[in-house]
């Protein structure tokens, strides 16, 4: 099931998107489905009508790990990390498909990173590796924006991965996906930058939710990316960068200055 959130009579709204690419709709949902379940209104849209927001806003975080490819940390000059290495990102810093990623003042070199985020559906602290399914509601496409410049002077990453704009995801949560062998790719300005797989990650989906869980505990919205491959580069002012994640769809922004 694909669930997306999308602007209904000027307000924000979940929905159901189903049918075949290109003819996608969407059925309206009653209330939040990460609380209420999902409630059909009966009301449809079709897909192409409707604006997209992020398919969640986290309650209260949105957990990184850096360094889960072992070719991303080669191409980054450092070594695998012996346990997963985690970071923040406030929850200013989402946006959904199609909002515009804005360049910080700060920074001379911002990079982006295709990720698979997973989606946390339930309070849940100490997870373990068996039960992990049951907490987590569902998976996007993210987008782990970086300033390296700022990565490299800062002593610690709050600054370069937390910037407004800096967490695009989308462009809905897919609920039911096997993560173990996904392709990731990333496409700025239609050329492929980025071309990996999920069985390459270093810690795998269970692994990393029942670890940050150990850490902190998990609020329904929150969010953990996964980790990027390698081929990270740079963007600029103007250009597109794509995220697809298989079995998810696309997340496209624009690079405004």
């Amino acid at each position: 099931m694909r669930i997306a959130r999308f602007i209904q009579d000027s307000d924000p709204a979940f929905g159901v998107v189903d049918g075949e690419e290109g003819h996608e709709e969407i059925a309206v949902i009653k209330g939040d489905p990460f609380f209420s379940g999902v409630q059909l209104t009966g009301e449809r849209h079709k897909l192409e009508d409707v604006r997209l927001l992020a398919p969640i806003i986290p309650r209260s975080k949105v957990v990184g790990i850096g360094k889960n490819y072992a070719d991303h940390a080669a191409e980054m000059g450092g070594e695998v990390p012996p346990a997963p290495l985690m970071f923040f990102k406030p929850n200013t810093s989402v946006i959904g498909p199609n909002d515009p990623v804005v360049l910080p003042s700060f920074s001379e070199e911002v990079s982006y990173e295709a990720e698979l985020a997973v989606v946390i559906g339930r309070i849940c602290k100490d997870v373990p590796l068996e039960r992990v399914d049951e907490v987590v509601f569902g998976y996007t496409c993210a987008n782990d924006l970086t300033a390296r410049d700022a990565q490299r002077t800062d002593n610690q990453w709050a600054r370069a991965k937390g910037f407004d704009t800096s967490c695009p995801i989308g462009p809905w949560i897919e609920t039911d996906l096997d993560t173990d062998n996904l392709s990731i790719q990333a496409y700025l300005d239609g050329d492929l930058v980025q071309d990996g797989n999920t069985s390459d990650m270093i810690w795998g989906v269970r692994e990393l939710v029942s670890y940050v869980s150990q850490a902190f505990t998990l609020l329904p919205g929150d969010i953990i990316l996964t980790g990027t491959p390698a081929g990270v580069g740079q963007i600029t002012e103007g250009q597109r960068i794509e995220i697809q994640v298989e079995g998810i769809g696309t997340l496209a922004n624009i690079v405004r200055g």
